[in-house]
């Protein structure tokens, strides 16, 4: 039982490990210095038509929270320092 269950512990650990990986893969390794501020990927973002709610900085990547055309909640990666979108976070 025990090693069924630290077995469980440790795939859970790995995979968290690879998305972070590929997250920061992603976007690189781009120095905060070089990142476009907030500011400007909101601008960027809604002439998209999405509709900002929220930014924040996750692994080396801007996490953007938002509402689509169609009204669907949108959660996407961007690169910080182009502002190009990388890919989308949470199965979205």
């Amino acid at each position: 039982m025990k090693k069924t269950i630290l077995a469980s512990l440790l795939a859970f650990a790995a995979f968290g490990a690879v998305a972070h990986a590929e997250e920061k893969a992603a976007c690189g390794d781009i120095p905060q210095a070089r990142w476009m501020s907030q500011d400007a990927l909101k601008a960027k973002v809604a002439a998209t038509g999405l509709q900002v709610r929220q930014i924040k900085a996750e692994a080396g990547c801007y996490e953007v929270y938002g509402i689509d055309a169609k009204g669907a909640k949108v959660e996407a990666l961007f690169n910080p320092e182009t502002g190009e979108q990388v890919g989308t976070d949470g199965g979205n």
